[in-house]
């Protein structure tokens, strides 16, 4: 997901905040960066502050709206007029400051679940992955993944057969922070297989990425 937040203290914090509770956040400090961002990456949410600099975020709003991302408009502004123009302007939710970090990650989850890049429980012969509570399950044998893990499962069952290459999964289940020269999607790709047992289920479609058969 994507956080745009002009106050950079604020936007770190969001960012760290949502990576523990699992998710990978980008994170950009103004309506000219966050456009840049939403048209190069394909995000599921983004965070978006109302009152930004370079390019105002009622017009970041507008212009992603519908494309793709759900949004959740932070303002300083509570009353309810704001937040009935914030919601027509595109966003699908709306949380005034200051606000309860808990309650940001609980509406987060909820607009993730509702993105239209795949169910919010997906299944692929005997492998079960419950988006929404964070759960993947082998046959009746509950799997225990670590967030990374999780990410790049969920992202191969949501593919749902098509190839998804190592760049994909390090852009969508890390951040941009992540060493594009690393191995870290091969090392923890690795663990994932060794914990799915066998037969393996996870396929290496050479010079492309991986697969789901």
């Amino acid at each position: 997901m994507l956080v745009v937040e002009d106050h950079e203290t604020l936007a770190d914090r969001i960012a760290q905040g949502l990576r523990q509770a699992g998710m990978a956040a980008d994170v950009v400090y103004d309506g000219a960066a966050a456009l840049d961002a939403a048209a190069r990456t394909a995000y599921d949410v983004i965070v978006l502050d109302r009152d930004l600099p370079a390019v105002h975020g009622d017009r970041v709003c507008r212009d992603t709206a519908g494309s793709g991302p759900r949004i959740l408009m932070l303002t300083a502004a509570a009353e309810v007029d704001d937040r009935i123009e914030g919601l027509e302007l595109g966003a699908d939710d709306y949380l005034p400051k200051p606000f309860v970090f808990a309650e940001l990650v609980a509406r987060v989850r909820a607009l993730s679940r509702r993105s239209p890049s795949a169910p919010p429980v997906l299944r692929h012969g005997n492998l079960t992955v419950d988006r929404a509570r964070h759960r993947a399950t082998l046959g009746s044998t509950p799997l225990s993944l670590t967030r990374k893990e999780f990410g790049i499962l969920e992202m191969l069952m949501a593919a749902d057969g098509a190839v998804v290459s190592a760049e994909e999964l390090l852009e969508h289940v890390w951040d941009t922070r992540a060493d594009p020269f690393s191995n870290i999607v091969s090392v923890t790709m690795a663990r994932l297989r060794r914990k799915l047992g066998s037969p393996e289920l996870i396929k290496t479609v050479i010079g492309s990425g991986y697969r789901l058969p």
